[in-house]
């Protein structure tokens, strides 16, 4: 399977790349849809630059590359992700009226095949998308403005005495939802960049990480995404904004060119990163057939 460059750059709406998720628009080129083919047929799956590498050794979601739809004017790229149960995902790119329909179509055929218990559409969205729903895929560039160190209650984890590095296991549980508990756990098991926390009275009520700064397909420097929440119990005293700012700090002074965050449209980090002058860059709808 070879993809036409000529075909799909039109149909990109929004620089999303199946298995890999938003890529800088620097880095959407051919070759990168092509690499998740070859990912596709390797051991692991992973490719060098794959975010998803910081944990585990396999790589739980693959392009069904004998399944591929591609045509002048759409392309259609199914995925399975085997985590949490099998899952269908079919990427719809292109302009074509009844493109949703034909992705709905094949996402149903294939979970059908795979024994998959779910099946997805999943449509990249340009910027300019009217009433956008879903999640917002947003550009920090770290070489636009400068962030200053954090004036709150915000430090790394291991920074913090004793008593108060052991609130952080609570503070998970509480917030996993927002993925804390699976980190708290990564954390235990092999470790991984560092945490910060905002702490009140003695106790860990908010987080951002882990923080850890990764290549991108063209070797410029990209702070990956992170887990990010406040304890609902702690929240309009401004903890989220000095986390915020406390990581693009830690991110400027550690030499990240730029981070690309995912945030629920109207949720809010997506108020936060609008308010702190992010770029957006497209959005993701997703929906179950």
């Amino acid at each position: 399977m070879v993809f036409r460059w000529d075909w799909l750059r039109p149909a990109l709406a929004a620089p999303v790349v199946p298995t890999l998720g938003p890529v800088h628009p620097h880095a959407l080129t051919v070759d990168l849809f092509e690499a998740t083919l070859v990912a596709a047929a390797s051991e692991c799956h992973f490719l060098p630059y794959d975010k998803d590498r910081r944990w585990g050794a396999e790589k739980q979601e693959a392009v069904l590359v004998n399944d591929v739809v591609h045509h002048p004017d759409h392309t259609l790229i199914p995925t399975l992700l085997t985590r949490g149960g099998r899952t269908v995902k079919v990427f719809a790119y292109g302009q074509r009226g009844d493109v949703l329909d034909q992705a709905a179509e094949l996402a149903g055929k294939l979970a059908a095949v795979h024994g998959a218990a779910t099946a997805r559409v999943v449509r990249p969205l340009g910027p300019e998308t009217p009433h956008p729903r879903g999640v917002r895929i947003q550009l920090q560039d770290f070489t636009a403005r400068h962030y200053s160190p954090s004036v709150g209650p915000v430090r790394r984890l291991e920074d913090w005495p004793l008593p108060v590095r052991r609130t952080f296991t609570t503070f998970a549980q509480t917030m996993a939802a927002d993925g804390f508990a699976f980190l708290d756990r990564q954390m235990r098991a092999k470790g991984c960049g560092p945490v910060l926390v905002a702490v009140l009275e003695d106790r860990v009520v908010g987080a951002i990480g882990p923080m850890e700064i990764c290549p991108d397909p063209t070797g410029m420097a990209q702070l990956m995404p992170q887990y990010f929440a406040v304890d609902p119990d702690a929240r309009g005293h401004g903890l989220g904004r000095h986390l915020w700012r406390a990581a693009m700090h830690w991110g400027q002074t550690h030499g990240a060119t730029y981070q690309l965050l995912q945030t629920e449209v109207g949720g809010a980090s997506d108020h936060l990163c609008r308010n702190e002058g992010l770029t957006t860059l497209g959005f993701l709808h997703a929906r179950t057939v």
